[in-house]
């Protein structure tokens, strides 16, 4: 296990999950499964069934290190890696895989989110251990592909060979990775059997996505990997700077994996959830026999169905006749929605952001 890396990726803002999770404070950092811990949390002991701890390191924006100190005080501070900007997560990539590479140019690197559920914890550590031992011996970069379980859109697309569908555990080459789909193609897609969620989450040597990176990005490269000297220095706050400052803005996903050819995917039968959206985690929480799920220690509901409730502990809250609503309370900010509305949040936000409560800065 000497060689093995955890980078768990913590810099986003989560957008979707307002008002709960806002710039200030996001999804991450939350309790939003009402547990007790925030995903991050789940996410690190989840990742340190496989990974010793202390080489676990956890990728985040500058404005968030604090967080993720006071979240996992056992962390060395200097396993919070910060990027100065926001470029998605090539950048990000090429800067951690970089560092860790010269701590260790043996190291294996497992990148996943810090904000996905996985409930089978056991399955997850078993085919991560597969896409481990894949990575090292066949030099290969291996993703985590999730069979579907409905037509979903939101999610990207991972094409294999229809030979090895219902092969759970196999590593196999990958022939496509699929934007996220229409409706009616996702439906194909499920229907072929050979098309899984793409998760997102990577397991490859240090070596092997430093490579790729040179290979298919030499711009990107040339900022981050042309002096590795500069790593676990005191030039690396300024190298790595002004490297963010110059690259471009771009997904590991653009900027590699759609180019490569020695890329794997190992067919995943766990649950998962890239909790992405209201609507995704209340697939996930218990429910009363009216299908209500709800999260807070005072909600009482009476004619309510189908509905998910997330309120502050301290709140006292009646709630008579809603049908198929997401009804959420934090930061001063009260929402009730449409279930069927969920994806125009963002939309909807953009007007509500202008109102003067944002302005003044009270939220």
């Amino acid at each position: 296990m000497t060689n093995n890396y955890g980078l768990i990726m913590a810099g986003g803002i989560g957008s979707r999950f307002w008002p709960i999770s806002t710039p200030e404070h996001p999804k991450q950092f939350l309790d939003i499964l009402g547990v007790g811990k925030s995903l991050l949390q789940l996410t690190f002991e989840r990742l340190s069934r496989t990974i010793l701890r202390e080489q676990i390191f956890i990728l985040t924006n500058m404005r968030y290190a604090q967080q993720v100190s006071d979240q996992l005080p056992d962390l060395p501070v200097e396993n919070i890696l910060c990027e100065p900007e926001r470029k998605n997560t090539a950048p990000s990539l090429a800067y951690a895989s970089a560092k860790i590479y010269t701590k260790n140019p043996n190291a294996t690197l497992v990148v996943l989110p810090s904000d996905h559920l996985i409930l089978n914890e056991h399955r997850f550590a078993e085919l991560l251990e597969k896409a481990i031992q894949v990575a090292k011996t066949e030099k290969l970069l291996v993703t985590l592909g999730i069979s579907p379980s409905r037509p979903d859109t939101g999610y990207g697309y991972i094409k294999f060979d229809q030979q090895h569908i219902g092969h759970f555990g196999k590593a196999t080459e990958v022939r496509q990775f699929c934007e996220k789909p229409s409706l009616e193609m996702a439906k194909s897609f499920l229907d072929a059997g050979n098309y899984f969620w793409n998760a997102g989450i990577f397991v490859w040597q240090a070596e092997t996505i430093l490579s790729a990176l040179r290979e298919f990005q030499p711009a990107l490269a040339a900022l981050f990997l042309d002096d590795l000297s500069a790593y676990n220095s005191i030039e690396e706050k300024e190298f790595i700077g002004n490297a963010f400052r110059l690259c471009s803005d771009i997904s590991i996903d653009y900027a590699v994996l759609e180019h490569a050819k020695n890329v794997s995917v190992v067919l995943s039968d766990f649950d998962w959830s890239d909790l992405g959206t209201w609507g995704s985690l209340n697939e996930h929480l218990s429910k009363d026999r009216f299908g209500n799920a709800v999260v807070g220690k005072n909600v009482f509901l009476f004619e309510s169905e189908n509905c998910l409730v997330n309120i502050s502990p301290n709140k006292l809250v009646l709630l008579d006749g809603l049908k198929d609503y997401i009804i959420i309370e934090s930061n001063n900010v009260f929402m009730v929605l449409k279930s069927e509305n969920e994806q125009k949040l963002k939309e909807y936000l953009n007007s509500v952001t202008q109102a003067d409560f944002f302005r003044n800065g009270q939220n």
